[in-house]
């Protein structure tokens, strides 16, 4: 078995992510978009809108200033010169993934969450060709539409009658967890259904991958993404069960692809990429949304760089210690500080409702790196400045340097 220093696992960590890679000189264009998926595999999708949403940002973080129809054009509009590259699927949560590994993660009726509605199911099974039969015509399309034009614009529940309007709408996403149906596009942010025939390649849709194997390929690519790794870090970055998980890794193990090692200090033994690099130091700067796959496992956030992170979104406000959209501040490769962002347009600010640093860090590096940062990011959300709160140790220098 291998040994590896903490530090060493940490850098491995930074380079699999993609922050050892320099961000590009020029405008950043679909062949910066799929350096990113290649290193990070899927991007999580989440609807808070405070500062921007989640799935712009982590190519923001990794490239800099980009222009946002990169990820659009990429995942909800196709033409013939620059096809779809992305399609959403549940994965480690509703996530965009890679048109290509769709048959990885459809495997037919497994549980998922969307089990919940399955009442629903048995109680009204013509809703079901109901929806299937509304989307074929009048997709892609929302939700409400959907009930609308399944109820009638003036209908109400009848018990025995009428199907409730929530109901079209869990039948919907019963659906979109099955795989019959996905989004075509977006409106607003708005999901707009379409039969998934539609939206993904016949030749992919029609590829079909045992479910041991569908495995192997998911966790060798968590492996990628994540460089150095424990078992449930690799089955939690696609969210797979345990024992598909661990006979995935054992097969990986056994053919080469993953190495067994040993990192001073970790409770739990890893599993390395045979492709994974090991830089002598990590350069630059990043932000990170609350959804960046370097951080969204907290405990291994907390393990790899020792930085105790939760986001309080659902805290009570007197509660929170930080904020509501806290953002972790990368630099050289510590996790030296955090800032709570919201993106005040009607102000055309960036505001740092709070600014905190962490225990030891070099107070007089992070400043201006931090404010530079902020400065790029309010640029690139077509904000005119950054203003900063009086909440937290660094607010009041920062605020300084942003003016």
């Amino acid at each position: 078995m291998l040994t590896m220093t903490e530090a060493a696992a940490r850098r491995t960590a930074l380079a699999a992510q993609g922050f050892t890679d320099p961000r590009p000189t020029t405008v950043p264009s679909r062949r910066h978009l799929l350096r990113v998926l290649s290193r990070v595999q899927l991007i999580q999708l989440d609807s808070v809108n405070v500062a921007v949403r989640a799935h712009y940002m982590p190519l923001f973080s990794r490239l800099g200033a980009y222009p946002m129809d990169l990820i659009d054009d990429a995942a909800w509009s196709h033409t013939a010169r620059k096809p779809r590259l992305l399609v959403e699927k549940w994965a480690h949560e509703a996530s965009l993934i890679p048109v290509e590994d769709w048959p990885l993660l459809h495997l037919g009726k497994r549980p998922g969450w969307w089990r919940h509605y399955e009442q629903i199911v048995n109680s009204s099974p013509g809703l079901v060709q109901e929806v299937l039969a509304a989307v074929k015509e009048l997709g892609p399309i929302g939700a409400g539409a959907l009930e609308r034009a399944i109820l009638g614009e003036g209908a109400k529940r009848q018990k025995g009658t009428w199907w409730d309007r929530s109901d079209v709408k869990h039948i919907c996403e019963y659906l979109f967890g099955l795989g019959e149906l996905t989004t075509g596009t977006r409106r607003s942010f708005e999901r707009l259904y379409d039969l998934t025939e539609r939206v993904v390649p016949p030749e992919v849709l029609g590829r079909q991958v045992p479910p041991d194997d569908a495995a192997r390929e998911l966790v060798e690519r968590s492996a990628r993404a994540l460089g150095i790794a424990t078992e449930p870090e690799l089955r939690d970055y696609y969210r797979l069960a345990p024992d598909a998980n661990r006979r995935a890794i054992a097969s990986l193990v056994e053919d080469g692809v993953l190495d067994l090692v040993h990192v001073e200090g970790w409770s739990r033994k890893a599993y390395r990429h045979i492709d994974a690099k090991t830089p002598r130091q990590v350069k630059g700067r990043a932000l990170l949304c609350p959804f960046d796959p370097l951080i969204w496992e907290r405990d291994r956030t907390e393990r790899i760089f020792g930085f105790r992170y939760r986001i309080e979104i659902y805290v009570p406000e007197p509660k929170r210690e930080y904020g509501y959209y806290v953002f972790p501040f990368l630099l050289d490769g510590e996790l030296v500080a955090r800032v709570d962002l919201k993106a005040d347009r009607a102000a055309g600010l960036l505001r740092a409702q709070g600014a905190f640093a962490e225990s030891g860090v070099d107070k007089a590096r992070v400043l201006p790196e931090l404010a530079a940062e902020l400065r790029l990011m309010a640029g690139w959300l077509g904000l005119s400045g950054v203003a900063v709160g009086k909440r937290g140790d660094i607010a009041a220098p920062l605020a300084k340097l942003v003016r």
